[in-house]
Order: C-alpha cells, then structure tokens, then sequence
C-alpha cells in the first residue's frame, strides 16, 4: 500500500512568543565552537555567528544541513559536517562566510570532528575502511586531496596536544547516547596516545560515558557522567588526576570545543563560555532574527516516516503514526483520514478495537502521556485516560475481545532510588 498523506505542520514556537533572554526558553543551539572574537554554532540545521559576548547572531549558511563546526586554530576558517549532494561529507568555509569547499568524496558518512595544530589538515571521522561497525580518525589538507588515516586502529573523537605530540581521544561509538547512567560494557573511556610510539594512556575512571576530549594546555578537560549529569572534568596531564571542573545540577552538557582561551558548550539549547582561569561559566545572550522556512506553516509529505501500524478489523482499512500524528489509510478506495490533526502534539502506537469503530493511541498533549480514544471516522469528543507518571513511556496498547478495555506495557525499573542501568522489566496495566 502506498502511503502518500500530507499533514499540516504548525510553527514550532511562535514568533510572538519569544522571549530570548528568558532561561525557559531555550534557543536549542547546538555545537558551538570559539575563536578570539566569534562564536559559531548550529541553529535550525544552518550555522550561525555571534559575538563572544553575545548579541545578534549572523547567519553564515542557507543549505540547512550544517551540522558540528570547528574554528581551525589560527580562526581562519570554518570546517563543519555537511550534506549538499546527498551524502554526508566535511566541508571547509572562510570564518567570515562564503562557499563551502567539500574535502571528503566517499559514499560513507564522513563526520567533523578537529583540526591539526597548525590549521593545514581538517580532522574527521569515517568507517570507509573499517571492518565492523566502528569509525577511524582522518586528516585531510584543507585545500583538498588524499585523506590520511591516524594510527589507532579506531576512534570517534579527539584532539591534538598543543605540541601536536600526543592525541587525546575516545576509541568506542557512544552507544544509546540519550541513556542516562549507562553504566554497561560499551560505555566510553578517553585515551591519550603518544604519536611516536603509540603508547597508551588511560584517564582515570569507574565504568562512566567520558567523551569529548579537548586539549588546553598540559590539561585535557571532556565531558563525563561520574558524578551524575554530564558535565565538564579537568585531567591534569602531569599530576595524572582528575577534577571537576564545573558544577553541574542540571541538564547534561551536550557538547564541547576549545578556543584559544576559553571553552564554550552546550547546555540545554544556550551556549556557555568557560574561562580555565577563573574557573567559571558564563551564558552567551544570543538573538536570532531569521526566516527559518523550517518553522512556518506548510505541507509535509509523511509517507515515508511511518513508524507504527495496525490492521482494521474488516481488513477495509490500516491506521498508521507518522511525524505524530494518526492517520487511517483505505486499503483500495476512499480518503485517507487524520484523526488527531494536532501538529504540535505528539501521538504514537494507534491500535484499531475489535469491534471496529475506535483507535486507541497514547498522546502527549496534557505533558504526560495519556491514553486516548477516537471515533475510527475521526469525529466526537476524544476519549482522555490519565495514566499517571510512568517509569518510562508507555507501549503498544491492546483491546480486549469485547472492546471495553485496553491494555498497556509500561517498563518497571529494577533496583531502588533513580534507574541505575539495569534492565528493566514489563508491567502490563488494564484499564
């Protein structure tokens, strides 16, 4: 069956609602990157430029599929990740604008990830020639040519020591990036590699997600869940010890770069400024004043983002979900139907009564998920069951043969106190 809807997308936030100084209202910036005088990050799949000390941001690409910039040391140039001709590539631009020049020309993604110390070679990610699932660590001259591999036999992450003699760096693919205090066999350490030898250092740690390394100095700073919330750490490469380096009660810090004299992350869509000597953080105010054409109002075709499904009773019609909403699909003739038309909600897992005239599904609308039931022809009032706070999401309700009662899977997490990376077990609740 093909599925060819189109759903009304609502602006995400509202112009006349913004209020950009205001902490609750989060701009969702991501990976910026610092040099003396700019910030650069990506916004709205476009990059963008900002004073160090805020103001109003210049948008310096239109391809809207900008992602992970990095100021080359020198802050001549810009390199980031890119897709204009249908791969994922890196690309090189002056830091004041202009055309972006690809460097990387393999079918494979080929991700940013640095620079070389003297800004001749752009530092990125590939799996082109590894034999499993994991990447390798490349370098290539930023005017373009033959990509030359790094030593270690993998890697996803990593910076050059200001010498350019040894390399910090994280070896493993950051698994279930999104999974707090993941505490498994595939959580992530950082290392340091001498480039004359290759000889190995560990940084200290107990199991935790350490990543992002940047060099600054004799002191390597990543980010790091040990203590809780990702955030900032300090290794101290002569004294071989580990310190916090920013408080952290919050969100996770989502990313790091250094400049020349600073750090700058990400945390909770603003961007923050660490200054090593004085041991402190600052927010960067940030104004955007764009046309995002991603946010206005328009028409999405939706076919191809289906991500759950069910069969009518009669086997006359399918209800699926897609980009979050609810649709009913005829099997041979008639109109397709959207029976939620709630753009900025999200709904998820429809599953059609035996009975044939009601569909099930979970929604977000109250700000926690909740069960809701409609009329198959998408009219009358919806159906709100409340389900209380769950240990995680809930999951693939079912009716019962009569169709007066519903069934859902809500995940019981095992242990007590906060999750603690276990697995965790199914519980099933009738309603």
């Amino acid at each position: 069956m093909r599925f060819r809807s189109v759903t009304l997308l609502a602006c995400v936030l509202a112009m006349a609602g913004y209020s950009f100084a205001a902490e609750e209202t989060p701009l969702l910036v991501q990976d910026p990157t610092l040099s003396k005088t700019e910030i650069v990050f990506a916004y709205g799949g476009y990059l963008w430029s900002v004073a160090r000390e805020g103001g109003n941001a210049r948008q310096l690409t239109t391809g809207g599929h900008e992602a992970g910039p990095e100021f080359s040391p020198d802050g001549k140039w810009i390199a980031f990740t890119g897709e204009y001709d249908g791969n994922v590539d890196a690309f090189v631009m002056p830091a004041g604008g202009g055309e972006p020049k690809r460097l990387t020309w393999h079918p494979g993604a080929d991700s940013l990830v640095g620079w070389t110390r003297d800004s001749k070679r752009v530092l990125f990610r590939s799996g082109r020639t590894a034999y499993a699932d994991f990447d390798r660590l490349y370098t290539v001259p930023v005017e373009g040519g033959v990509p030359e591999v790094l030593p270690m036999w993998r890697g996803e992450d990593g910076g050059y020591s200001p010498d350019s003699t040894r390399f910090a760096y994280v070896p493993n693919l950051r698994w279930q990036e999104s999974w707090k205090r993941y505490r498994g066999g595939q959580t992530t350490p950082v290392y340091i590699v001498t480039l004359s030898d290759l000889s190995l250092e560990k940084l200290p740690r107990e199991n935790s997600n350490d990543f992002a390394p940047v060099w600054m100095g004799d002191t390597v700073y990543f980010l790091s869940d040990r203590n809780g919330a990702v955030t900032l750490f300090a290794y101290d490469t002569k004294t071989k010890s580990v310190k916090q380096a920013v408080e952290n009660k919050g969100l996770d810090l989502k990313s790091l770069s250094a400049g020349p004299d600073a750090l700058v992350y990400e945390q909770f869509g603003g961007i923050y400024v660490y200054d090593p000597q004085k041991g402190e953080s600052k927010k960067v105010d940030i104004r955007i004043a764009g046309d995002l054409p991603a946010t206005r109002s328009h028409f999405e075709k939706v076919g191809d983002k289906i991500s759950g499904a069910a069969i009518s009773p009669s086997g006359t019609r399918a209800v699926f979900e897609a980009r979050g909403e609810i649709y009913t699909v005829p099997a041979e003739k008639g109109n397709v139907r959207n029976l939620t038309r709630t753009p900025a909600i999200a709904e998820r897992d429809p599953s059609w009564s035996p009975d044939g005239k009601s569909v099930a599904f979970f929604s977000d609308e109250s700000g926690e998920y909740a069960l809701h039931v409609v009329d198959q022809t998408g009219l009358g009032t919806v159906k709100k069951i409340d389900l209380g706070k769950p240990a995680s999401f809930f999951y693939s309700p079912t009716w019962s043969p009569d169709s007066l009662h519903r069934q859902a899977v809500e995940p019981v997490v095992c242990g007590r106190g906060e999750a603690d990376g276990r697995a965790g077990e199914s519980g099933y609740g009738s309603i």
